[in-house]
Protein backbone atom coordinates (compact mmCIF):
# COMPACT_ATOMS: atom_id res chain seq x y z
CA UNK A 1 0.00 0.00 0.00
CA UNK A 2 1.52 3.29 -1.13
CA UNK A 3 -1.17 5.90 -0.59
CA UNK A 4 -0.37 9.50 -1.56
CA UNK A 5 -2.39 12.66 -0.87
CA UNK A 6 -1.99 15.24 -3.64
CA UNK A 7 -0.95 18.64 -2.31
CA UNK A 8 -3.61 20.82 -3.92
CA UNK A 9 -3.34 23.44 -1.19
CA UNK A 10 -6.58 22.35 0.48
CA UNK A 11 -7.07 23.13 4.14
CA UNK A 12 -8.31 19.59 4.78
CA UNK A 13 -5.03 17.84 3.96
CA UNK A 14 -4.16 17.33 7.62
CA UNK A 15 -7.60 16.01 8.58
CA UNK A 16 -7.69 13.59 5.62
CA UNK A 17 -4.21 12.42 6.57
CA UNK A 18 -5.39 11.90 10.18
CA UNK A 19 -8.39 9.87 8.98
CA UNK A 20 -6.10 7.44 7.15
CA UNK A 21 -3.87 7.30 10.21
CA UNK A 22 -6.91 6.10 12.18
CA UNK A 23 -7.18 3.31 9.60
CA UNK A 24 -3.53 2.42 10.20
CA UNK A 25 -2.35 3.69 6.80
CA UNK A 26 0.40 6.24 6.22
CA UNK A 27 -0.74 9.05 3.93
CA UNK A 28 2.18 11.24 2.85
CA UNK A 29 1.38 14.53 1.13
CA UNK A 30 3.15 15.19 -2.15
CA UNK A 31 3.18 17.45 -5.19
CA UNK A 32 5.82 15.29 -6.91
CA UNK A 33 4.46 13.72 -10.13
CA UNK A 34 6.80 10.74 -9.78
CA UNK A 35 5.62 9.97 -6.23
CA UNK A 36 1.98 10.38 -7.23
CA UNK A 37 2.31 8.22 -10.35
CA UNK A 38 4.06 5.53 -8.31
CA UNK A 39 1.39 5.31 -5.61
CA UNK A 40 -1.04 2.42 -5.32
CA UNK A 41 -3.90 4.81 -4.36
CA UNK A 42 -4.17 8.58 -4.81
CA UNK A 43 -6.42 11.00 -2.93
CA UNK A 44 -7.06 14.53 -4.19
CA UNK A 45 -8.38 16.51 -1.19
CA UNK A 46 -9.61 20.06 -1.44
CA UNK A 47 -11.19 22.87 0.54
CA UNK A 48 -11.45 26.43 -0.67
CA UNK A 49 -11.51 27.86 -4.18
CA UNK A 50 -11.43 25.52 -7.16
CA UNK A 51 -9.54 28.04 -9.29
CA UNK A 52 -6.74 28.28 -6.71
CA UNK A 53 -6.50 24.49 -6.47
CA UNK A 54 -6.29 24.15 -10.27
CA UNK A 55 -3.60 26.86 -10.34
CA UNK A 56 -1.55 24.98 -7.74
CA UNK A 57 -1.87 21.68 -9.63
CA UNK A 58 -0.83 23.43 -12.83
CA UNK A 59 2.15 25.08 -11.14
CA UNK A 60 3.40 21.66 -9.97
CA UNK A 61 2.91 20.12 -13.43
CA UNK A 62 0.27 17.72 -12.13
CA UNK A 63 -2.60 18.13 -14.60
CA UNK A 64 -1.50 15.46 -17.08
CA UNK A 65 -0.14 13.31 -14.24
CA UNK A 66 -3.51 13.11 -12.47
CA UNK A 67 -5.57 12.59 -15.63
CA UNK A 68 -3.25 9.78 -16.70
CA UNK A 69 -3.39 7.81 -13.44
CA UNK A 70 -4.49 4.16 -13.73
CA UNK A 71 -4.66 3.34 -10.01
CA UNK A 72 -7.70 4.20 -7.83
CA UNK A 73 -8.09 7.97 -7.39
CA UNK A 74 -10.48 9.64 -4.92
CA UNK A 75 -11.35 13.32 -5.06
CA UNK A 76 -12.74 14.80 -1.83
CA UNK A 77 -15.02 17.89 -1.79
CA UNK A 78 -13.29 20.46 -4.04
CA UNK A 79 -10.98 17.60 -5.07
CA UNK A 80 -14.02 15.83 -6.52
CA UNK A 81 -15.13 19.00 -8.30
CA UNK A 82 -11.71 19.39 -9.93
CA UNK A 83 -12.27 16.09 -11.73
CA UNK A 84 -15.09 17.59 -13.85
CA UNK A 85 -14.78 19.42 -17.18
CA UNK A 86 -16.09 22.83 -16.18
CA UNK A 87 -16.08 24.63 -12.82
CA UNK A 88 -18.48 27.55 -12.46
CA UNK A 89 -16.37 28.83 -9.58
CA UNK A 90 -13.88 31.03 -11.36
CA UNK A 91 -15.02 30.03 -13.93
CA UNK A 92 -12.20 27.65 -14.76
CA UNK A 93 -11.63 24.42 -16.68
CA UNK A 94 -11.32 21.30 -14.57
CA UNK A 95 -9.36 18.11 -15.20
CA UNK A 96 -12.09 16.68 -17.44
CA UNK A 97 -12.10 13.14 -16.04
CA UNK A 98 -15.88 13.39 -15.58
CA UNK A 99 -18.02 15.09 -18.23
CA UNK A 100 -20.17 18.04 -17.27
CA UNK A 101 -20.01 21.06 -15.03
CA UNK A 102 -19.90 21.85 -11.33
CA UNK A 103 -22.31 24.73 -10.68
CA UNK A 104 -23.27 26.87 -7.73
CA UNK A 105 -26.06 25.45 -5.58
CA UNK A 106 -29.26 27.41 -6.14
CA UNK A 107 -30.49 27.10 -2.56
CA UNK A 108 -34.09 28.12 -2.03
CA UNK A 109 -36.46 29.29 0.65
CA UNK A 110 -34.89 28.75 4.05
CA UNK A 111 -31.75 27.13 2.59
CA UNK A 112 -28.37 28.69 3.22
CA UNK A 113 -25.42 28.61 0.86
CA UNK A 114 -22.86 27.30 1.61
CA UNK A 115 -24.53 24.03 2.40
CA UNK A 116 -23.11 22.95 5.76
CA UNK A 117 -24.21 19.97 7.82
CA UNK A 118 -25.29 16.36 7.83
CA UNK A 119 -27.34 15.03 4.93
CA UNK A 120 -28.65 11.58 4.10
CA UNK A 121 -27.21 9.71 1.14
CA UNK A 122 -29.31 7.82 -1.39
CA UNK A 123 -27.40 5.04 -3.14
CA UNK A 124 -28.37 4.99 -6.82
CA UNK A 125 -25.66 2.69 -8.22
CA UNK A 126 -24.19 -0.01 -5.95
CA UNK A 127 -20.40 -0.09 -6.02
CA UNK A 128 -17.63 -1.63 -3.86
CA UNK A 129 -16.67 1.91 -2.80
CA UNK A 130 -20.03 2.08 -1.01
CA UNK A 131 -19.97 -1.41 0.54
CA UNK A 132 -21.56 -1.27 3.98
CA UNK A 133 -22.96 2.22 3.34
CA UNK A 134 -26.73 2.41 2.93
CA UNK A 135 -29.38 4.82 1.73
CA UNK A 136 -30.40 6.91 4.71
CA UNK A 137 -26.90 7.04 6.20
CA UNK A 138 -25.61 10.53 6.99
CA UNK A 139 -22.49 12.28 5.68
CA UNK A 140 -21.09 15.74 6.47
CA UNK A 141 -21.08 18.39 3.73
CA UNK A 142 -19.52 21.87 3.47
CA UNK A 143 -19.77 23.35 -0.04
CA UNK A 144 -21.37 25.95 -2.30
CA UNK A 145 -20.91 24.16 -5.64
CA UNK A 146 -22.00 20.69 -6.77
CA UNK A 147 -22.18 18.37 -9.77
CA UNK A 148 -25.55 17.45 -11.22
CA UNK A 149 -26.82 13.88 -11.08
CA UNK A 150 -25.49 11.95 -14.09
CA UNK A 151 -24.74 8.48 -15.41
CA UNK A 152 -21.60 8.51 -13.23
CA UNK A 153 -23.46 9.23 -9.97
CA UNK A 154 -23.18 6.50 -7.36
CA UNK A 155 -25.01 8.33 -4.55
CA UNK A 156 -27.04 11.51 -4.31
CA UNK A 157 -28.21 13.91 -1.66
CA UNK A 158 -30.17 17.14 -1.87
CA UNK A 159 -29.98 20.71 -0.65
CA UNK A 160 -32.90 22.32 -2.41
CA UNK A 161 -32.01 20.23 -5.45
CA UNK A 162 -30.51 16.75 -5.85
CA UNK A 163 -26.80 16.58 -6.66
CA UNK A 164 -24.04 13.99 -6.89
CA UNK A 165 -22.70 13.04 -3.47
CA UNK A 166 -20.46 10.23 -4.81
CA UNK A 167 -19.34 9.66 -8.39
CA UNK A 168 -17.34 6.98 -10.14
CA UNK A 169 -15.89 6.45 -13.60
CA UNK A 170 -13.31 3.73 -14.30
CA UNK A 171 -10.58 4.19 -11.64
CA UNK A 172 -11.69 7.72 -10.65
CA UNK A 173 -14.07 8.44 -7.78
CA UNK A 174 -15.28 11.50 -5.94
CA UNK A 175 -17.07 12.30 -2.67
CA UNK A 176 -18.66 15.72 -2.37
CA UNK A 177 -18.95 15.24 1.38
CA UNK A 178 -16.00 15.09 3.76
CA UNK A 179 -15.21 11.45 4.67
CA UNK A 180 -12.67 12.68 7.22
CA UNK A 181 -15.49 14.48 9.08
CA UNK A 182 -18.25 11.93 8.51
CA UNK A 183 -17.59 9.62 11.46
CA UNK A 184 -18.04 5.87 10.89
CA UNK A 185 -19.49 6.30 7.40
CA UNK A 186 -16.52 8.36 6.27
CA UNK A 187 -13.95 5.90 7.58
CA UNK A 188 -15.88 3.07 5.90
CA UNK A 189 -15.72 4.84 2.55
CA UNK A 190 -11.98 5.48 2.91
CA UNK A 191 -11.38 1.85 3.93
CA UNK A 192 -13.41 0.68 0.93
CA UNK A 193 -11.34 2.93 -1.32
CA UNK A 194 -8.14 1.30 -0.09
CA UNK A 195 -9.60 -2.11 -1.04
CA UNK A 196 -10.19 -1.07 -4.66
Amino acid sequence: MRLVLVDSGGANLGSVQAAFTRLGVAAPISADPIAIAGASHVVLPGVGAAASAMQKLRAHGLLDCIVGLKQPVLGVCVGMQLLFEHLAEGPVAGLGVFPGAVNRLSGGAGLRIPHMGWNQLEIVTPHPLLAGIHSGDYAYFVHSFAAAVSAHTLAITAHGEPFSAVVGRANFFGAQFHPERSSVLGLKLLANFLEL
